[in-house]
């Protein structure tokens, strides 16, 4: 008996030392600091401001101030994405661009858990939008920017686009959203379905035909998007190609060295907080093929060729409708549903080429 004491209390203790151990890890791993550079003219700051009465985070990249300026709005909506920059250290968008990614009211570096969640509206993000505009273009001297929506993000970029044309050179959304319709969900089942059973798993095959309503005409519908999403993951055209969710989301969270542990922690807190609030319900039923079928500006589409969250047919689809002064559909290979992370090299190129065909329009 003592000694079945005695091995559990070395047990217990060895447990102990190993939580202890890994938070020590964490803590070494977590100093919220961003990318900084050698250039005489360049600039990193990561800070939290007040815009319309909400605290708003801002992560800034650049190497060359006198670069133009392109706000990146991020995902979600309510999901910081410079995790990813952080993580992809070749990603050098930076070289071209001042790059702004943008965490807006409440989320992220700027989450608060006293925030009025009713006056998270699509109607305050645009108002938002807009102010954080005027602030990129006083503070940089610049007549217009470039804006950047990616996945959800392209929500408040295309409409912010949409109402206010003047202030921008182009409009660049990468995993456009399109429509919510059953659509979006057949081809996503599709893909999953080919995938599942060319792996001859019949375990995940069954889990999607649980997870869909099949409806006319062959079409399906999701009963529970997040599940859904889940198994796209698995079937390798989620967040990022061929990765699980915990690989391609929760890791470069855990890991990323630009937020703190208390800023990982109200991260979490403020991706759930955006699943409550006014802009779901919001966004619901959209179909931008029909909402918003011309732009006064240039408009780009990016999708990596793997990507079913946000799937590449509709966006080439909504790309080949749209009116614009100019437009363009850009496929980039080996990559899913965040290109200018996987393909870093090819997506970048793209982004150059706008920039120098447009910066002067």
């Amino acid at each position: 008996m003592k000694r079945t004491l005695k091995m559990l209390k070395i047990i217990l203790i060895c447990f102990a030392a190993l939580v202890l151990l890994i938070l020590a890890v964490w803590v070494i791993i977590s100093p919220g600091k961003i990318r900084t550079y050698s250039e005489p003219n360049s600039l990193s700051e990561k800070f939290v401001m007040d815009i319309n009465g909400a605290p708003n985070g801002f992560f800034i990249n650049s190497r060359d101030i006198s670069n133009p300026v392109l706000l990146f709005v991020s995902s979600g909506p309510g999901t910081d994405d410079y995790v990813f920059t952080d993580k992809y250290k070749d990603m050098q968008l930076e070289n071209d661009f001042t790059v702004v990614y943008w965490d807006y009211r409440g989320m992220g570096i700027a989450y608060d858990k006293n925030i009025d969640t009713d006056q998270i509206t699509l109607e305050n993000l645009l108002n938002d939008t807009q102010k954080v505009t005027e602030y990129l273009k006083e503070r940089f001297g610049q007549d217009k920017i470039y804006i950047m929506g990616f996945s959800g993000g392209t929500h408040i970029a295309l409409r912010a686009a949409a109402e206010h044309p003047e202030d921008y050179h182009a409009l660049i959304n990468m995993a456009q959203t399109v429509t919510d319709s059953y659509e979006n969900d057949t081809l996503m089942y599709s893909f999953m379905k080919d995938v599942f059973e060319s792996r001859g798993d019949k375990t995940s095959l069954e889990k999607l035909e649980n997870a869909v309503e099949h409806v006319e005409n062959g079409n399906v519908v999701c009963k529970n998007w997040y599940d859904y999403v889940y198994l796209l993951h698995e079937a390798g055209g989620g967040t990022i190609m061929n990765k699980t969710e915990f690989e391609g989301i929760t890791l470069p969270i855990l890991t990323c060295r630009c937020y703190t542990i208390s800023e990982k922690l109200a991260y979490v807190k403020g991706m759930k907080m955006y699943r409550r609030t006014p802009l779901s319900n919001e966004l619901d039923g959209f179909d931008y093929r029909l909402s918003i079928p011309s732009l006064e500006i240039p408009v780009y589409f990016i999708s990596g060729e793997m990507d079913y969250n946000c799937p590449r047919e509709l966006a080439e689809e909504y790309c080949d409708i749209i009116e614009a002064p100019d437009k363009g559909f850009y496929l980039i290979p080996d990559s899913a549903h965040s290109p200018l992370w996987e393909n870093p090299s090819e997506t970048c190129e793209v982004l150059r080429q706008i920039k120098e065909k447009t910066l002067n329009g």
